[in-house]
């Protein structure tokens, strides 16, 4: 119980230091431009509510308030009925509409460039590039009935096209199915030297929320986390194994070892792992829970594909073009994500709360500073993302809004405003309701 109570402490440290970092840069470019354009800053918070603490620098109050979760740059007239008006010319009222479009959109081009700022220094220390092998499509295990199998997929097979893009890595693989829900997806398939070309149309996994075709990349599957209180942990299995043998059956797959698990039927299973060249057995019971899903048969475990990689160092020239091209991917990613789930072909049930942002958080600090460091790139380039969809309140609804304005030649007017970030603050706090539910569905156990 107290292990449980620091590791959870330690949680909540490192998401504060997560948020505390990303927050702080994406007022800083509020702040800056603000500044730049000799705009009056009134406050300068990190978090929303009563304020704690600070210090005042100039004109500007530095403070620290009671709900860290958030964060804000108070500019002077930067509500219509705050009392500053367009006669103050400090006011941000009385600044040009592109002045005030450029402050609204500095604070997600700051994550960016926090983004792609940690990913560049992070390649110029170590960049794990992968192995050829691992980098290839080659399927270990195709579900019965699923998808992959009604299109005459096999385990074995190398994926060599997917739609029109040709050689894919798993990556792509993995992505082109999690948005294409009840698309047809074009495949073509090398076996045993013959190549033949397929569809497939991947389902909605209640259990992921995503796209599902029922295939599996072929690899080594380590066990990257192991939960101590339940039966894996129990049978002393640790982070780090790699699973060899499940009843004598070779895992070469996640979905192999998931297949094993959840079809046990709650009888002991015999799971063959090495751990630092040694091959151990241990006899784990699987029991009847929930997590991120329905009730199924579960050992605790948080199965993957262990990565074969050298690590090298890249200049600087090459690591900002890396670190350019994953942010564009995943920049790429999240746009499909978005739009998966306004077609209903993806569950909003992705979506992680702040609970869910502890776990994270701290798993990845234990993991060490590479893991947290890649962590706070990808959340970093998701709240420039998020900030920037057109929803009142939000930097996108302010953009959109001077942007009709700039097109009407005029103002909209105080009632027009006002009832627009009504509703853009009801829909945020909806929003947070959500990711809240679907944070603690993930904790509770079943019934």
């Amino acid at each position: 119980m107290q292990l449980l109570f620091m590791q959870n402490f330690e949680n909540i440290l490192w998401v504060l230091v997560l948020i505390g970092v990303m927050i702080n840069i994406h007022e800083m470019g509020h702040y800056w431009v603000a500044r730049y354009f000799d705009v009056k800053v009134e406050a300068f918070s990190f978090g929303f509510g009563p304020r704690l603490f600070g210090f005042r620098r100039g004109e500007t109050d530095f403070r620290f308030s009671l709900i860290p979760f958030g964060g804000y740059v108070k500019m002077a007239g930067e509500q219509a009925a705050d009392g500053a008006t367009a006669a103050d010319p400090r006011s941000l009222l009385a600044k040009p509409r592109w002045q005030r479009l450029l402050i609204a959109l500095a604070g997600p081009m700051m994550n960016v460039v926090l983004a792609v700022g940690l990913l560049t220094g992070l390649y110029m220390v170590s960049f794990p590039k992968l192995s050829h092998a691992d980098e290839e499509a080659v399927i270990g295990d195709v579900l019965p009935d699923s998808p992959a199998a009604k299109a005459g997929i096999q385990a074995g097979d190398r994926i060599v096209k997917l739609d029109s893009e040709r050689d894919p890595t798993w990556e792509d693989v993995k992505l082109k199915e999690a948005v294409s829900a009840y698309q047809s997806v074009g495949v073509t398939v090398e076996r045993n030297g013959r190549r033949f070309e397929t569809a497939v149309t991947p389902t909605l996994s209640e259990r992921s929320g995503v796209g599902s075709a029922g295939w599996d990349k072929r690899g080594e599957v380590e066990l990257y986390s192991v939960d101590l209180d339940m039966p894996a942990g129990k049978a002393g299995l640790k982070s780090g194994d790699v699973v060899a043998a499940v009843n004598g059956q070779p895992i070469d797959s996640v979905n192999k070892l998931h297949n094993i698990t959840e079809n046990s039927g709650g009888k002991p299973i015999q799971i063959e792992y090495e751990r630092e060249g040694r091959r151990s057995t241990a006899s784990v019971t699987p029991v009847f829970d929930k997590k991120d899903g329905p009730a199924r048969w579960m050992i605790g475990v948080g199965p993957g594909l262990k990565p074969h990689y050298a690590n090298t160092r890249l200049s600087l020239p090459a690591a900002l073009n890396e670190s350019l091209s994953e942010n564009a991917k995943g920049a790429t990613m999240i746009g499909k994500f978005l739009q998966g789930m306004v077609q209903r072909r993806m569950s909003a049930k992705n979506l992680t709360g702040p609970i869910g942002m502890i776990q994270l958080s701290g798993d990845a600090a234990r993991e060490g500073p590479s893991a947290f460091l890649g962590l706070m790139s990808m959340v970093s380039l998701n709240l420039a993302i998020f900030n920037l969809l057109p929803i009142p309140i939000l930097d996108g609804g302010l953009i959109l809004m001077l942007l009709v304005e700039m097109v009407m030649h005029r103002d909209l007017s105080l009632t027009v405003k006002e009832a627009v970030f009504k509703v853009g603050f009801v829909f945020i706090m909806l929003i947070v309701a959500f990711v809240l539910y679907n944070d603690i569905s993930r904790i509770l156990p079943a019934g």
